[in-house]
C-alpha cells in the first residue's frame, strides 16, 4: 500500500470536515473485509495529538460492520480514567471498547533483536540483546490494526510515534527499558529532532522482522498552536504502511515543532498544565525539550502545580526518589552498582533524561501535593509555586521572550508541543 493519504503545510489548519474525508478515505483505500479493528491511539499524556477525535471518526465510521477494540499506547504511564477516557475520545465510544495496557503482565515475546546489531547502531556504546515484548491482543486475528498518532520531536527516539507506538506504547518491559537506555547511552541532544537514530532503527527492524505478518497501518498526524488564538491546529495528516508516511510527517514537523535560537537562553519557564502533567516523569520534557536551548549558569524554572509523583508506575516512583536526577556519571555508576536499577533501565535513561549534567539550574515549583524536601531529594532546587508565579507575572508572559523588569525570559505554555534548541547546538 505505501502512503495512502498525505496533506501537509506549515501554515495550513486541516479542519475537520477535511480531516474526516481523508480518514474515510484512508480506510477505503485499505479496503478488504474489515470484521475486527484494532485502533492503538495515544493516552492522555498525548492529548494535543488529535488522535482522540480521529479516533473517534474511525469508530464511528466503522461501527455496525466491525468488532472494533482499542488499546491506548500506555506505555509505563497510568491507566486511562473514565474523564479522560472521555475528554479525549469523546461520549460516544463505549467504556467496553476500550482495553487497558498492563506492560509487565499482557505481552508476549515475539523475538531477540540480536546484540550485535545493537553494538553497529550505538557505535559501541551497548551490546545487548533486546527481546521484542508486545501485548498479546495484536495477535487475536484483526484484519487492521491501526496506529494513530503525532509525529513531534522526542527525547528518546528523535521523533515519537510509527513503530514505536507498537514496540513502546504497548511493549513489554525489556523493549521499553533498554530502548529508553540505549537513547540515553548515545546522548540525547544528538538525537531529539532525528528521523533516524539508533532507537528508531531498532524499533522499525522489530517491526519488520517480528511483526511483518500483521496487518499494520499508520495515522499520523503534525499539530502546532496557532500563535494568535493559541488553539491547537493540524499542519499535516499522513496515512500509510511503511516508513515513507512516516519520514514526510518527519520532514513538516521538524519546520513546524522545532525551533532554533539564535542566542542560547539565560532563563526559562516552563508550564505544565495540571490536566496533562502530575509527574516528573511526563513533566520533564520541560528539561528534554528545552536543555538545547539553555547556557551554562541558566536557569529553568518549572511551574507543576498538579505535581502529585515522580513515577507514575510505582517502582519507578521509588527509583527517582532513591537516585534523583544526578547526571549521567552518577546514574550511570549506580546501574552498575545497584540491581534495582539495573533491572529497569527506562528509569535510568530517564534519570539522565531529566538532568542538567550540572550545566544550568532547574528549579521545580510544585502544588501542594509535592513538599520541598521531596523536590531537594530528587536533586532539583525548590521554589515556591506563587511566589515564583508573582514575581515573573507568569499569567500574562507570552510564549517565547519576554522582558520581565528588565530581565529576558523566554517562556513556554506546554512542552510537549516542540523542541527548542539553540541552532549552533542542533546537529542537522
Amino acid at each position: 500500500m505505501s502512503i495512502l493519504m498525505e496533506r501537509g503545510g506549515v501554515d495550513l489548519a486541516i479542519p475537520d470536515a477535511d480531516l474526516r474525508e481523508m480518514v474515510a478515505g484512508t480506510l477505503s483505500k485499505i479496503g478488504g473485509n474489515l470484521n475486527k479493528v484494532l485502533l492503538i491511539p495515544p493516552d492522555f499524556t498525548r492529548f494535543n495529538s488529535y488522535a482522540g477525535p480521529i479516533t473517534a471518526m474511525v469508530y464511528e465510521m466503522l461501527r455496525g460492520r466491525a468488532l472494533v477494540d482499542i488499546i491506548p499506547a500506555l506505555g509505563t504511564h497510568a491507566p486511562m480514567t473514565t474523564q479522560e477516557i472521555r475528554a479525549m475520545f469523546g461520549p460516544d465510544i463505549p467504556l467496553d471498547a476500550f482495553v487497558v495496557h498492563d506492560w509487565r503482565r499482557d505481552v508476549v515475546r515475539k523475538g531477540v533483536v540480536p546484540g550485535e546489531l545493537l553494538r553497529e547502531w550505538s557505535n559501541g556504546k551497548v551490546d545487548y540483546e533486546v527481546g521484542v515484548d508486545v501485548n498479546r491482543i495484536l495477535f487475536r486475528g484483526y484484519d487492521l490494526i491501526l496506529s494513530i498518532g503525532q509525529i513531534v520531536p522526542h527525547e528518546v527516539v528523535g521523533m515519537a510515534n510509527y513503530t514505536k507506538n507498537l514496540l513502546v506504547g504497548v511493549g513489554g518491559a525489556e523493549i521499553i527499558n533498554k530502548s529508553h537506555f540505549l537513547g540515553a547511552a548515545c546522548n540525547m541532544e544528538r538525537i531529539m529532532g532525528q528521523a533516524d537514530s539508533p532507537v528508531r532503527r531498532l524499533f522499525n527492524y522489530g517491526v519488520k522482522e517480528f511483526l511483518g505478518d500483521l496487518p499494520v497501518c499508520y495515522m499520523l498526524t503534525v499539530m502546532a498552536r496557532n500563535q494568535i488564538s493559541g488553539k491547537m491546529e493540524m499542519r499535516g495528516f499522513f496515512a500509510g504502511d511503511d516508513e515513507e508516511c512516516f519520514l514526510k510527517g518527519c520532514a513538516l514537523s521538524q519546520k513546524t515543532n522545532l525551533e532554533l535560537l539564535e542566542q542560547q537562553l539565560s532563563k526559562v519557564i516552563v508550564y505544565l498544565d495540571p490536566e496533562e502533567f502530575k509527574s516528573t516523569w511526563l513533566g520533564n520534557k520541560a528539561v528534554y525539550r528545552t536543555r538545547m536551548a539553555l547556557a551554562d549558569n541558566g536557569e529553568l524554572i518549572v511551574l507543576a502545580p498538579a505535581l502529585r509523583e515522580f513515577g507514575e508506575d510505582k517502582e519507578i516512583d521509588r527509583l527517582i526518589r532513591k537516585y534523583g536526577y544526578r547526571g549521567t556519571p552518577a546514574t550511570l555508576r549506580a546501574v552498575e552498582e545497584h540491581d534495582d536499577l539495573k533491572n529497569n533501565l527506562s528509569a535510568a535513561a530517564h534519570l539522565i533524561h531529566g538532568s542538567s549534567e550540572g550545566r544550568f539550574k532547574i528549579t521545580y515549583c510544585p502544588g501542594p501535593k509535592v513538599s520541598r524536601n521531596e523536590i531537594e531529594g530528587v536533586g532539583f532546587k525548590y521554589g515556591n509555586l506563587d511566589e515564583i508565579s508573582r514575581r515573573y507575572r507568569t499569567d500574562s508572559l507570552k510564549d517565547g521572550m519576554n522582558i520581565v523588569d528588565g530581565e529576558e525570559v523566554f517562556y513556554i505554555s506546554n512542552p510537549a508541543l516542540g523542541l527548542w534548541a539553540w541552532q549552533n547546538k542542533f546537529v542537522h
